[in-house]
C-alpha cells in the first residue's frame, strides 16, 4: 500500500513538473517576437527619379507615366512652362518579391532604357531582425535621337549603363530614409570634356502626412569633371495613394527620367527658379495565376 501511495505521488510530482515545465517553454516562445519583414517605406519602387529600396510583388507589373514640364520661370508666353514637356513610359514586372525587371522609354535624347533590382537584405523585426534594406540595381541605356557629327556614332557611342546600391530604413509609420551611390558610365561624354565615368551619392526620404499622402524628397550630388552647367538634380513631391495608383506630384530641375539623364544631365539651378512641374502615374496589374 504504501509502495502504491509513493508511486501515485511521484506521478504527480512528474506531472506537474512537467507542467510547469511545458508552461514556462510557452512562456518563453511568446516572450520572442516572430520575424516579420518591414514593408512600405517608400508607397512605389521610385521615390521620384531614382530607385527606392521598394520592390514589385511577384507577377506584378507596374505601368509607370512621368511627365516633366519646361521651367516655371519661363513665364505666361510658355504658360509657366506647360507648353513644354518631356515623357518617359516604363513596363516594370516582377519575377519575385525580390527580383523586379523594367524597359522604359524617353522622349529626351529617345532614350531606351534596360534595367534589373534586387533585393539583398529586407529590414525586419523579431529573430534574426535586420536594421535596414539593401538593393542592387543596374542598367544599360541608349539613345537614339539623330546625330549630326560628321562621324556617326555607332551602337556602342550611344550607350551607358549605370550601377547602384540603394541602403534604407523605415523608422516609423511616418518617417523613412535612404541613401543611394551610383556610378554611370557612358561610352561618349555628353559635353567635351566630360568624364565618362560619373559616381554620384544619391538620398531619399518620406514623411507620411495623412492616410494616404506622403511627402518625398530625391537629391544626387555627382562628382568628377561636368560642363559647368550641369547642376545637382533635386526634386520634391507629394505622394497621393488613389486604390491601386499611386500619384505623384513634384517639383524638380531635372529633365530626364532615367538615370544617365538625370545624374549628368541636369542643368536647371534650382534654388534659383530653375523649376518643372511634373507627374509620375504609376498604374500596378497582377499578372498570371496567383495561388490561393
Amino acid at each position: 500500500m504504501v509502495k502504491v501511495k509513493a508511486i501515485i505521488l511521484l506521478s504527480f510530482i512528474l506531472l506537474t513538473v512537467q507542467l510547469k515545465a511545458q508552461s514556462l517553454l510557452k512562456d518563453i516562445e511568446d516572450s520572442v517576437a516572430v520575424k516579420e519583414k518591414i514593408t512600405g517605406a517608400f508607397k512605389s519602387t521610385r521615390v521620384i527619379n531614382a530607385h527606392s529600396i521598394e520592390m514589385l510583388h511577384k507577377r506584378n507589373l507596374d505601368v509607370r507615366i512621368m511627365h516633366r514640364f519646361g521651367f516655371i520661370s519661363s513665364g505666361v508666353k510658355q504658360l509657366y512652362g506647360l507648353d513644354n514637356a518631356a515623357m518617359r513610359i516604363s513596363f516594370d514586372y516582377g519575377l519575385t518579391d525580390n527580383t523586379t525587371i523594367g524597359f522604359g522609354r524617353s522622349t529626351f535624347r529617345k532614350e531606351l532604357d534596360l534595367f534589373v533590382k534586387t533585393r539583398i537584405v529586407q529590414q525586419s523585426t523579431g529573430v534574426g531582425a535586420m536594421p535596414v534594406s539593401l538593393v542592387v540595381a543596374a542598367g544599360d541605356l541608349v539613345w537614339t535621337e539623330e546625330s549630326f557629327n560628321m562621324v556617326k556614332p555607332n551602337f556602342s557611342d550611344r550607350s551607358s549603363y549605370y550601377v547602384q546600391l540603394i541602403l534604407g530604413r523605415k523608422f516609423s509609420s511616418i518617417f523613412s530614409l535612404q541613401l543611394s551611390p551610383i556610378l554611370v558610365h557612358s561610352s561618349t561624354a555628353v559635353n567635351t570634356g566630360d568624364d565618362k565615368t560619373i559616381f554620384a551619392m544619391g538620398g531619399g526620404a518620406r514623411f507620411k502626412v495623412s492616410k494616404r499622402m506622403a511627402l518625398t524628397l530625391d537629391y544626387h550630388h555627382p562628382f568628377g569633371v561636368l560642363n559647368q552647367i550641369n547642376t545637382d538634380p533635386l526634386s520634391v513631391g507629394l505622394d497621393i495613394e488613389t486604390g491601386g495608383h499611386v500619384f505623384q506630384l513634384q517639383f524638380s530641375n531635372a529633365t530626364g527620367m532615367n538615370e544617365r539623364a538625370y545624374i549628368t544631365q541636369t542643368t536647371g539651378n534650382f534654388f534659383k527658379g530653375d523649376i518643372r512641374f511634373g507627374f509620375n502615374l504609376s498604374r500596378i496589374f497582377n499578372i498570371g495565376k496567383h495561388k490561393k
